[in-house]
C-alpha cells in the first residue's frame, strides 16, 4: 500500500472514531473528545489511590479530615441533586468517593477520576477556613465531574497517533530531527502549543464549575478569590510564564473568578435537600 492510500484510510478511520467520541462537558457544554473508557481510568485511579495511602503518611488531624469529609459529602449530594432536578445524567453516578489528608507541607489537593480525593496539610495554610476548604474541594471535584482526565488521556493518545502518521508521511523526517537534536521535538511543541493551553482551559473550567459546586453546597464562594490572592503571595516570583504552564496565572484566575462571581451566586444558589 502506498503512503497516500495509507493516510487516506487512517484519516477516514480517525474521522469516524472522532465523530462518535465527541461529548460535552457538564454545565459549560464545552465540546470534549473522549476516546478512553472512563471505567478504565476510574479503576486505574482506585489502584493508584490505594498505593498512595500505603506510601504517604496520613495526617492524625482527625478534626480537619472530618471537616473535609463533611464538605465532600455535602458537595456529593448537591451535585447529584442539581443534575437530578435539571433532568440530566449525573456525571458522578459511578463515583466511589473517598477522602484522605496527607501529612506533607505541600500546597496541593487533587481529585482522581471516580472521586478519589486528597488534601495535603500544607494546603491548609492557604484555605484557612471552611469556605476555603470548600472552594478547593469544588475545584478538584470539578476536574472529575468534567472528566478532564479522560479528556487528557484521549487527547494524548490522539497526539501520539498523529505524530506517528506525520512521521510516516514525511518519510521519517520527524524521527531524524529527534535523533539529531536529542529531543522529543514533536512532544515539546505539542506540549507548549496544544496540551498546555488545553490544560489551562480545563483549569479555568474547573475554577468556574468549582465555584458552582461550592455555591450549590451552601458555601461562601467569595473566599475563592481570597484563596488565589493568598496563593499568589505564596508563589510570589516563582510562577512560570503562563504560556509554559498548565495552569492560568494567579492574576488571570483572580480576574476570571471576580467576573463569574455574581452570575454564580444568582444562577446557582444553595440547594436544599430534604
Amino acid at each position: 500500500m502506498n503512503r497516500r492510500k495509507f493516510l487516506t484510510y487512517v484519516g477516514c478511520g480517525c474521522g469516524s472514531v472522532l465523530l462518535h467520541s465527541c461529548t460535552s462537558a457538564p454545565i459549560t457544554d464545552r465540546k470534549q473528545l473522549k476516546l478512553i473508557p472512563e471505567a478504565k481510568l476510574n479503576a486505574q485511579a482506585a489502584q493508584v489511590y490505594e498505593k498512595i495511602k500505603e506510601k504517604e503518611k496520613m495526617s492524625d488531624d482527625t478534626k480537619t479530615l472530618n471537616e473535609i469529609r463533611e464538605i465532600g459529602k455535602k458537595m456529593e449530594e448537591s451535585i447529584s441533586e442539581y443534575f437530578y432536578r435539571a433532568k440530566l445524567d449525573d456525571p458522578t453516578a459511578n463515583f466511589d468517593w473517598e477522602y484522605i489528608l496527607i501529612d506533607k507541607k505541600v500546597r496541593n489537593a487533587w481529585c482522581m477520576p471516580g472521586g478519589k480525593i486528597a488534601f495535603y496539610t500544607g494546603m491548609l495554610d492557604v484555605t484557612k477556613n471552611t469556605n476555603g476548604l470548600a472552594a478547593v474541594m469544588g475545584h478538584e471535584v470539578a476536574h472529575a465531574v468534567a472528566k478532564h482526565s479522560v479528556e487528557r488521556a484521549s487527547r494524548g493518545a490522539l497526539l501520539n497517533t498523529g505524530a506517528r502518521i506525520i512521521d510516516i508521511a514525511s518519510g521519517g523526517v520527524l524521527s531524524d530531527i529527534n535523533r539529531t537534536t536529542g529531543m522529543n521535538t514533536v512532544g515539546m511543541l505539542a506540549q507548549l502549543g496544544i496540551m498546555n493551553p488545553f490544560n489551562r482551559k480545563q483549569e479555568s473550567e474547573a475554577d468556574y464549575l468549582g465555584m458552582i459546586f461550592s455555591s450549590l453546597s451552601g458555601y461562601d464562594i467569595r473566599e475563592t478569590v481570597k484563596i488565589w490572592e493568598r496563593m499568589k503571595e505564596f508563589n510570589k516570583g516563582k510562577e512560570p510564564p503562563q504560556f509554559m504552564s498548565t495552569h492560568p496565572s494567579s492574576d488571570t484566575r483572580i480576574k476570571q473568578l471576580n467576573e463569574w462571581m455574581n452570575e454564580v451566586i444568582i444562577d446557582y444558589p444553595p440547594i436544599k435537600i430534604t
